[in-house]
């Protein structure tokens, strides 16, 4: 208990100052966006939050207007006639999760933890719940997030979220926090498209 009341008095804190620090960098994204393509600055997505209840998960649009709605990108059949120029640049860096700091600071999510299901990811949430995992606040990146991300299949995935439901604590936060700029600077585990999922899956069979 007085693990997650100090996690929640972080994530307050480093939100806020992340909002603070970084909003000149956020009014030059919002120009490239608006420059780069038509549609709004931010793009809302219902998701499942602490305890399967839904919210509105915000990230900086890197997609045309026109993108199949609630389809994660790596199913769609081709990602890159959708996504824009500086939504390419964006979603291989993640900045395009930079509002979710906005999402963490109202308590909708935390800094660390599992990544927030799409509201219709059935089996990703079914198979969550046998490690309670949908019981704690999603967060921004987490333990399966820096060990493959759109790489893994759905019950590794719940399974790493459930690994770190087990071992959650100041330590483990801190692993995740750092491990997570090595994987951005990596781009490990970023699958753009059913093609190259399946060539990646092909290629560690090998």
């Amino acid at each position: 208990m007085l693990f997650k009341t100090a996690k929640r008095i972080m994530d307050i804190v480093l939100s806020a100052i992340g909002l603070i620090i970084l909003s000149p960098f956020y009014l030059l994204l919002i120009i490239a966006i608006k420059i780069d393509s038509r549609g709004p600055i931010l793009f809302r997505q219902k998701r499942i939050g602490q305890g399967k209840i839904h919210f509105n998960i915000l990230k900086f649009r890197t997609m045309r207007i026109d993108t199949p709605k609630d389809t994660p990108t790596h199913l769609l059949k081709d990602p890159d006639q959708y996504i824009t120029r500086v939504g390419k640049f964006m979603r291989k860096t993640s900045l395009d999760e930079l509002p979710q700091i906005w999402n963490i600071l109202i308590g909708d999510m935390s800094i660390i933890g599992p990544r927030p299901a799409l509201w219709n990811q059935y089996d990703l949430i079914k198979e969550r719940d046998k490690y309670h995992a949908n019981d704690v606040r999603p967060g921004l990146t987490g333990w399966a997030q820096i060990n493959g991300r759109d790489e893994l299949p759905i019950d590794i995935k719940a399974k790493l979220d459930g690994e770190y439901i087990k071992k959650m604590g100041v330590f483990m936060d801190i692993k995740c926090f750092f491990g997570t700029f090595i994987s951005v600077a990596k781009s490990d585990g970023v699958v753009e498209g059913n093609q190259t999922y399946q060539e990646k899956k092909e290629t560690s069979k090998k």
